[in-house]
């Protein structure tokens, strides 16, 4: 699979997610250091946030093959500025999180990707998995056994 980083803002639903594309049971976890999995870079919210720890971002973005930007449906802004994917030496998605939250406005936070540059939006709830086969089906190269296809592998042999 392509190697992923996330980046967003703290809350903004990236530890969660990353726990979905993983399999794992969703719990919350405050991510206060950057987590380098085998094919997820899951970073703090407070290194998009903060000045002095933004480089950072830029050095696994380098490790990575994709870049995710994530905004949740339910923010009060977005913290891309306008096109700034061009920064990025590598392919840059766009991930919705909370799209099913009472407060969410998926619109709004569609338009701040857009705006940033993110081409390419995917729609997530990670709680209820919607939107996470998409992404792993994205991150997909050749030779890749997906789970679902693992299991109705299982069923053949």
């Amino acid at each position: 699979m392509k190697k992923l980083v996330l980046i967003g803002r703290s809350e903004a639903g990236k530890t969660t997610l990353t726990q979905a594309l993983r399999g794992e049971k969703i719990h919350y976890h405050k991510t206060q250091y950057v987590n380098n999995f085998d094919v997820i870079v899951d970073t703090p919210g407070e290194y998009a946030q903060t000045k002095g720890l933004g480089h950072a971002l830029a050095l696994y973005t380098y490790e990575s093959d994709v870049v995710g930007l994530l905004v949740s449906a339910t923010e009060p802004y977005c913290l891309f500025p306008p096109c700034i994917t061009c920064m990025a030496n590598r392919e840059v998605i766009g991930i919705v999180t909370k799209i099913h939250n009472p407060d969410a406005n998926v619109k709004l936070a569609t338009s701040w990707l857009e705006l940033a540059g993110c081409k390419k939006i995917f729609y997530v709830d990670s709680r209820q998995q919607e939107g996470i086969p998409e992404i792993l089906e994205y991150l997909r190269e050749d030779g890749d056994v997906m789970p679902w296809e693992k299991d109705a592998s299982d069923l053949v042999n």
